[in-house]
């Protein structure tokens, strides 16, 4: 049986600001019987259907009441504003592509001149065939508070409510992150073409190729004096391409390769001592 106290710490955010804003109501006692007829099962049906809320629950009468309910919609236009601020946040795209209701998301609606939840129960609009013609009577309220369970299982049907259905905001979204991400892919295939490696170095894979000769050397042949520049192979293949942390990364690299390079030399001159001291004997 759910619980519909006046604060839920265990309720998502957005179902409980609906809760909230339902307890704001002055009239008590009639909260008091919609939160019993919600208790009880006496909403017998609840249903979306396009922008509106259809449902029936069961009174005093033998028959139960009839109830439909309905918020402001926004525009076409009003809908590309606010899903085009939502897509150049990527914590946004992220959260809503997982059926998650970003925390602020109040701040993109407020963007663009609108608001996604009602201000005031004044703002929804509510119709029962009841006898009781107060605007708020307990069967909608009742629905109201089944509204809140309905919520927090999927919070997009708030956004329906305002005029957009979850799959056409998930199926732009999704286009504008392709669009973004293809975006991304074509400047990083502009950056490779023009970072491919010189005539002398593009035959070197990797730094187990470039220190490898198996060929048989002469000893007295061989001569080992310091770079003619400080340039390195480092330098020669350009920068790293990455987005991020590249500078900590070749200074890294850098520092690796100067203890490599050192340490080749030491090799080189202990093992050329080696075979002269062999030739001469």
């Amino acid at each position: 049986m759910t619980n519909y106290n006046n604060s839920q710490s265990d309720k998502e955010w957005w179902t409980q600001q609906w809760i909230d804003l339902l307890n704001s109501y002055r009239f008590k006692k009639r909260l008091e019987r919609a939160r019993n007829y919600a208790r009880q099962g006496n909403v017998l049906s609840l249903e979306f259907r396009d922008k509106e809320i259809i449902s029936q629950v069961q009174g005093t009468a033998p028959e139960p009441y009839k109830q439909s309910l309905w918020l402001d919609t926004f525009s076409d236009e009003d809908w590309n504003y606010v899903i085009e601020t939502m897509s150049q946040r990527a914590i946004f795209t992220a959260k809503l592509l997982a059926g998650e209701m970003p925390q602020n998301i109040e701040e993109v609606f407020a963007a663009n001149g609108l608001r996604l939840f009602p201000f005031t129960l004044d703002d929804i609009h509510a119709k029962c065939d009841c006898p009781d013609k107060a605007r708020v009577c307990k069967h909608i309220a009742a629905v109201y508070y089944i509204l809140g369970d309905r919520f927090s299982d999927d919070p997009f049907l708030l956004f329906q409510l305002r005029g957009r259905t979850k799959e056409k905001i998930l199926e732009v979204l999704r286009q504008k992150r392709g669009q973004s991400e293809e975006e991304n892919s074509t400047i990083k295939e502009k950056i490779t073409r023009e970072k491919k490696p010189t005539s002398a170095t593009q035959k070197y894979t990797n730094f187990e190729q470039f220190w490898e000769y198996k060929q048989q050397l002469d000893s007295s042949l061989v001569v080992i004096t310091p770079p003619p520049s400080n340039e390195t192979v480092l330098d020669v293949l350009g920068p790293l391409p990455l987005s991020t942390s590249a500078d900590t990364i070749e200074d890294y690299f850098q520092k690796i390769y100067q203890n490599i390079s050192q340490q080749a030399v030491i090799t080189a001159l202990n093992q050329g001592q080696d075979n002269s001291k062999i030739n001469n004997e």
